[in-house]
Parts: structure tokens; sequence; C-alpha cells
């Protein structure tokens, strides 16, 4: 946490930094778990406007065509694996906090159908685009 200094703001950022760190640590313990091996869950955003609803699912290294979304009893279903780049798999590491290895994260859908699923990537995030049918 930051320490008391010049800027108003000081205990604003301490308590946002707080509650992200409590809302990782109740991810972490709370969620149900993949349903095969051991794997993280990567952090995602829903946004839905007039036509779709967009998922944002932050997978930084990570190729679009290497993750698989499904929709599965109303949530989407991403999955895939992050791997450290060839380039630093014998690099020393001095920090390591991305997560490595198999992810799954299962995301309840806002009620309604949806179809035409678009994956693409943007900004180390993958999209998924889902159109919204009548």
């Amino acid at each position: 946490m930051k320490r008391h200094d010049d800027s108003s703001d000081w205990m604003w950022s301490n308590a946002l930094t707080a509650f992200d760190q409590m809302e990782r640590l109740h991810r972490e313990l709370f969620q149900p778990r993949c349903t095969q091996a051991l794997c993280w869950e990567p952090p995602a955003d829903i946004l839905e406007t007039t036509h779709e609803l967009l998922i944002y699912v932050a997978l930084p290294g990570v190729d679009a065509r290497d993750v698989r979304a499904v929709i599965d009893q109303g949530a989407l279903v991403v999955s895939g694996h992050r791997v450290l780049p060839q380039a630093l798999r014998t690099a020393v590491i001095h920090r390591l906090e991305l997560p490595q290895g198999r992810f799954e994260r299962r995301i309840p859908l806002p009620a309604g159908r949806y179809s035409a699923a678009d994956v693409t990537s943007d900004r180390g995030c993958l999209v998924i685009r889902l159109e919204k049918t009548p």
C-alpha cells in the first residue's frame, strides 16, 4: 500500500488496491475450480450493447486461435494454455506474475439468445462478440 503523501487521493488508492487484492483472493479461493487438471482463471469483463454482448478476457501473450470458447448451460467457457515464449525458457526469471499453464474461465451470460460468435485479440485481451438474436 502507498504511504500518505501530498496526494489527496492516497486513501482512495489504498482502498482500491486492497479491494483488488481481496477480489483476486476471493476468485482463487471461492470460485469453482476447473474440471480437469489444475488451472487458473483469467479476469474478464462483460459489456452489452443493443445488438451484441462483448466479453473481454485478459490473456496477454495468448493467440486467439489457441483459445476454446463455447457456450455451455448459459455460460461462456473460455479455456486454453498460456506458455512461456521459447526465448524466455532459458532466461533467469526475476519475477513471474502472469500465470502460466492451463486456464479455464466459466462466465455466466445474461439471459438471452446469442449467435455468431466472433473471437479476436485486442491489446492483450481476447474479445468475444456474441450477436443477440430475437
